[in-house]
């Protein structure tokens, strides 16, 4: 493209010549190449300013600014002054991947928790109404059955564009994607119009350092959102829920269970049978429907309302597409179910420190298991500290825990398993050792008992297991199926 028509919704000035033919954007200097355009981003630790003398060496055939350079631009290179790169990138990406958002139906949930769950349900109601479906979250980029990594939640906005249109190439026609309140800060998301926002929940998080000054500020960047959003749903039961949509132009549909939420949710409870741990509820209002949830925790059935509300904006979804699709919904490595043709519950999650084992733990001990085993090991060259509190934790609120070996790098296996048994030795609680985490996984089944719930924590989503500086594959699921063959 002509370098002036990636400039057209944002202001600029310009030295040189807008004529000049644009190959691509490029925003990491070390992937510039000729006939590149170099947006220089200003981050935490690095000012992209910096490297535009070597992006010009290596043949960028345009420059976006917003300070001043310390060197001559050479005159046949382009160099456009504005006040935001990052605003700008986002534009120019917009422009150059050539507007996906207007071939997608687009659905962007912000919120403290629960969005990459409420993302999944989402993906899941539009698959099972044959709509394709791709998302953008914590887990990368996912569509087609396959899983892009990214560094952040909401990442930068030209690989957004460019997954967008990856996406409808490989046949999507919807994307769901979590707005974080940094991906909004630094304008991740900016110039683009969602068919719909989502707002799940509010509290203090992601304050100091690098991230928000403060609560205020937090919030704020949240409600930003709400202001590219052609209709708007939000979570009724959190106090915040007016601030953060305050900018939306329209009617928000509420839900919750309060008595007044348009979508509201009643006769909340826990399901745990033949494996199955989730939670069930009905609604009433804009849509009255029976919904079981698999995925444990009443907290999840605020998701699905979200997930309700956001898919009830469009037309060609159905109440049993809903219903059918929250039943079998799940996150990848995040309180996963992974179905066995026995009597117990064996789940897989993402929990690697003592806090979120704690979370995970509690929500499991709430369905009243025979026993709750927990499988878990602890990362090598991190804070011993960390391994403590995890067999702690572990000791204390699992009935048996099976200590493993968990990305041990370049220490030494049972070093860490020593360090965790010091923890466990705080508590009464039983457990055993078996080093390697394909072993400790078939320990777990072979000796599981009816009413069982078990736990494998510390891989998630993740498949691989890193050793010694390198990374082997391994996929618990994958094991798991192994194991159910009869294979060693």
């Amino acid at each position: 493209m002509k370098l002036k028509d990636l400039l057209i919704n944002f202001e600029y000035t310009v030295q040189g010549n807008l004529d000049t033919e644009i190959s691509d954007i490029i925003y990491d200097s070390r992937k510039v190449e000729k006939g590149t355009a170099f947006v220089c981003l200003k981050g935490y630790t690095s000012d992209g300013h910096r490297y535009a003398k070597s992006a010009v060496e290596k043949g960028a055939s345009a420059l976006v600014i917003s300070d001043s350079l310390d060197f001559e631009v050479p005159s046949d290179v382009a160099v456009v002054k504005v006040e935001d790169t990052r605003y700008a990138l986002s534009l120019m990406s917009i422009e150059f991947f050539g507007h996906p958002e207007d071939e997608l139906y687009t659905v962007a949930i912000t919120g403290t928790k629960g969005k990459t769950t409420t993302t999944a349900m989402v993906a899941e109601i539009f698959e099972h109404a044959g709509i394709k479906t791709g998302t953008i979250g914590t887990l990368g980029v996912v569509y087609g059955g396959e899983t892009h990594k990214t560094d952040n939640t909401t990442p930068e906005s030209y690989i957004i564009q460019k997954s967008m249109r990856d996406m409808i190439n490989a046949g999507c026609k919807a994307m769901v994607i979590e707005a974080s309140s940094i991906g909004l800060k630094h304008s991740r998301l900016a110039g683009m119009t969602f068919d719909v926002g989502i707002f799940t929940n509010f509290s203090d998080d992601h304050i100091g350092g690098v991230e928000h000054k403060d609560l205020a500020e937090y919030l704020y960047c949240k409600s930003l959102l709400f202001r590219q959003c052609k209709f708007a749903a939000a979570n009724i039961d959190d106090p915040a829920w007016k601030d953060i949509t305050k900018d939306f132009k329209g009617s928000v549909l509420t839900y919750g269970f309060a008595d007044n939420a348009d979508l509201k949710g009643k006769n909340a409870h826990l399901l745990s049978e033949n494996g199955f741990v989730g939670v069930h509820f009905e609604t009433e209002g804009i849509k009255n429907l029976s919904v079981d949830v698999d995925i444990p925790g009443k907290f999840n059935a605020y998701n699905a309302l979200a997930a309700i509300s956001a898919v009830s904006f469009f037309d060609e979804i159905e109440d049993q597409m809903i219903i059918d699709a929250l039943k079998v919904a799940k996150v990848k490595g995040r309180v996963e179910r992974v179905p066995v043709p026995y009597n117990y519950t064996l789940i897989i999650d993402y929990a690697h420190n003592a806090l979120s084992m704690e979370n995970v733990l509690e929500t499991l001990r709430q369905y009243n298991p025979h026993r709750l085993i927990t499988m878990f090991g602890a990362g090598g060259n991190r804070p011993k500290v960390r391994r403590y509190e995890m067999g702690e934790t572990s000791g204390r609120l699992s009935d048996l825990s099976v200590v493993t070996e968990d990305n041990s790098r370049f220490e030494d296996v049972m070093d860490i398993i020593e360090d965790i048994k010091t923890g466990l030795a705080k508590t009464d609680g039983k457990y055993v050792v078996v080093p390697n985490r394909r072993d400790a996984i078939k320990y777990c089944m072979d000796n599981a008992e009816d009413g069982d719930i078990i736990v494998l924590a510390g891989k998630g989503h993740e498949d691989y297991q890193e050793i010694k500086g390198v990374k082997y594959h391994m996929d618990e699921r994958e094991i798991i199926a192994d194991i159910l063959n009869g294979k060693s």
